[in-house]
């Protein structure tokens, strides 16, 4: 299919929480799923014409089904709404990737790990990983309420003392102290962190004193506005040209207008799908994805949600 998707069927919707479902996909055709990792997603282009991503809860060798769970969101735009009361098993759509960029370290020797809301996602897919592997690691999961919480039983079950449950409504709204925990994290731990903006703020504010390298983290939503300053060129190398790009516009926008193919997907600078290699220039990244040694450096950009400090962007395109 164009574009890299695949057919797929909605084969199952299992209960997970208080308005939180578990989506179970298998091939149109029969086959196998490509391969992902630990904290990999999908993208699902829905039948009401939306596209959203979700982390697969399952990681493995050409799987045989794609597993996401959605939460029901209070202030849904579409997605999660449409598919809490639309989407019905039997239904088809097209999905795209995997993509990756939340990836599980899986030479480290202790993962501290942070999950908040349906943020247990990706997370829930690293611990599966992990006791594969025998490796240490702990959780911290916050929840409004025990109802809320998605894979509770699950993890109860199988992890003992290696999971700190912290429910809002049962200890006053207080947050976990996530200052502390990274203080007290072992030496040489990778920190993974997936859940609402507010927590992803707090856990890069606690963490800020670690290595980069051993600190990870994935945003649902961007944290900031795309690049609309405009006022640039942007030089397309392999296509032989330039197309300006005013005040009031992105990137992606013009190439659009221009008649360029590009590949993009959520067109907020979290997902990865839209990473183009800069030629020259100096990018101004608003993306959730590069880090801060990756943006210095300036070799790739988002171009769905980046702009330009200089007044010519050289791209491979």
């Amino acid at each position: 299919m164009p574009d890299g998707l695949m057919k797929a069927r909605l084969t199952a919707i299992r209960y997970a929480a208080h308005e939180t479902n578990l989506y179970e996909f298998r091939r149109l055709d029969g086959g196998r799923w490509p391969s992902a990792t630990p904290g990999a997603h999908i993208d699902l282009h829905l039948p009401n014409g939306m596209m959203r991503q979700y982390s697969l809860v399952h990681a493995g060798d050409a799987p045989e089904v794609y597993v996401v769970g959605v939460k029901r969101d209070r202030t849904s735009r579409g997605g999660s709404k449409f598919m809490h009361e639309q989407l019905r098993v039997g239904e088809e759509l097209d999905i795209g990737g995997p993509r990756n960029n939340f990836p599980l370290n899986e030479t480290a020797t202790n993962s501290i790990l942070f999950a908040g809301g349906i943020g247990i996602t990706p997370i829930m897919c690293m611990i599966e990983r992990l006791e594969t592997l025998g490796r240490s690691w702990k959780l911290y999961y916050s929840c409004r309420s025990r109802a809320e919480t998605a894979f509770l039983r699950e993890l109860r079950d199988m992890a003992g003392d290696r999971v700190v449950f912290n429910f809002d409504e049962e200890n006053g709204g207080k947050f976990l102290d996530l200052g502390a925990i990274a203080a007290s994290a072992p030496v040489g731990a990778h920190l993974y962190c997936c859940g609402p903006t507010p927590m992803l703020k707090a856990f890069e504010a606690a963490t800020a004193s670690l290595p980069r390298d051993r600190v990870h983290i994935e945003y649902f939503t961007a944290a900031e506005a795309a690049a609309t300053e405009g006022g640039f060129v942007v030089e397309l190398r392999r296509s032989k040209r330039e197309i300006a790009v005013p005040p009031g516009k992105s990137i992606l926008e013009m190439l659009r207008e221009a008649g360029v193919e590009v590949t993009t997907s959520c067109e907020e600078g979290v997902c990865g799908a839209c990473e183009t290699t800069v030629i020259s220039g100096t990018p101004d990244h608003r993306d959730m994805i590069l880090t801060a040694s990756e943006r210095a450096a300036s070799k790739t950009m988002m171009i769905c949600c980046s702009g330009s400090k200089s007044e010519r962007l050289v791209l491979d395109l």
